[in-house]
């Protein structure tokens, strides 16, 4: 239809959705130019293994040490995500600080990122390892490389008398995740095993190894749960991500298979030792990304 300056006019119709879209704030993109992309905005918080410890060389100073190569640099690098990552980890974290704890506590960590809408309702992912320092891990790992065999089991068990806190924090730390970014997927990251009790020499004894690897997979079954409640009383949205299986072959004294986890027996406790080199965070990306749609959550 034209009018009487030979104008075309607009079908009532359409001209009623043009004046919407533009009060709206809606315009059309210039000829040419591609759609946004939709990227997923990630956050991670959580001890050592969240901040890169055996990946590279260390990058942030005490009290909240990391380096870099770590599993949150590798999703970091993927395209899909945005390349501005909130990574607030720490080495030695705890869920919750005691009175005279320095390093920024899980807790901590996410009351700062709250308090700054680094973690917000823009916020898609947010990724948590958090519980082995808790139990204070090394040192049954300590007694079982240097004392008799029922120390190390003594020791293994007097470290799951703390499973109760352990779950109860971290059920508030995915809970206080929850609220300040509702619609946030939030992945938990188990431990991986170890040793290979029937693989080569390794610090321990394979039957100290089999304890440890026990010790292990019992924390990991209360981070699972910990996951689980959380779900069910605050609808947290949470995953747990166990990694077991992709470190199956790949164990400190693997025979199958490249280790993907650090250990300098010259030097059997220093910091790097009993986490994932640069392979392991790979692994931990891989799963990750296994388990999780990222296409689905990412912002459009």
């Amino acid at each position: 239809m034209t009018n009487r300056t030979g104008r075309r006019r607009l079908p009532a119709f359409a001209a009623g959705l043009a004046t919407a879209a533009m009060a709206l704030g809606f315009t059309a993109l210039p000829a040419g130019a591609a759609p946004p992309v939709p990227d997923v905005d990630l956050v991670a918080v959580g001890d050592s293994y969240t901040a890169g410890v055996g990946a590279g060389s260390f990058i942030a100073p005490f009290p909240c040490l990391q380096t870099n190569g770590g599993y949150v640099d590798v999703l970091k690098a993927l395209p899909i995500v945005d390349d501005v990552v909130s990574n607030e980890a720490c080495a030695g974290a705890l869920l919750v600080d005691g009175p005279s704890d320095v390093i920024p506590s899980v807790m901590e960590q996410i009351a700062a990122l709250s308090a700054s809408e680094g973690l917000s309702g823009r916020t898609e992912l947010v990724t948590i390892t958090a519980g082995a320092n808790d139990l204070d891990f090394t040192t049954p790992l300590a007694i079982c490389a240097t004392s008799t065999l029922f120390d190390c089991a003594q020791a293994v068990q007097a470290a799951q008398t703390q499973f109760p806190v352990i779950q109860a924090n971290l059920v508030d730390a995915l809970t206080a995740i929850h609220k300040a970014a509702p619609r946030a997927t939030i992945v938990v990251f188990g431990y991986p095993l170890l040793f290979n009790p029937e693989g080569g020499p390794a610090l321990l004894t394979p039957e100290a190894q089999m304890l440890v690897n026990t010790g292990t997979a019992a924390l990991n079954e209360v981070i699972s749960d910990a996951v689980d409640i959380a779900n069910a009383e605050a609808k947290a949205n949470a995953v747990y991500v166990d990694v077991t299986d992709e470190f199956a072959d790949h164990a400190i004294n693997s025979l199958t298979g490249a280790s993907w986890i650090n250990f300098n027996p010259q030097v059997p406790f220093a910091p790097e030792n009993f986490h994932p080199n640069a392979a392991g965070h790979n692994a931990y990306a891989d799963a990750l990304v296994d388990e999780v749609n990222l296409q689905a959550i990412a912002r459009r």
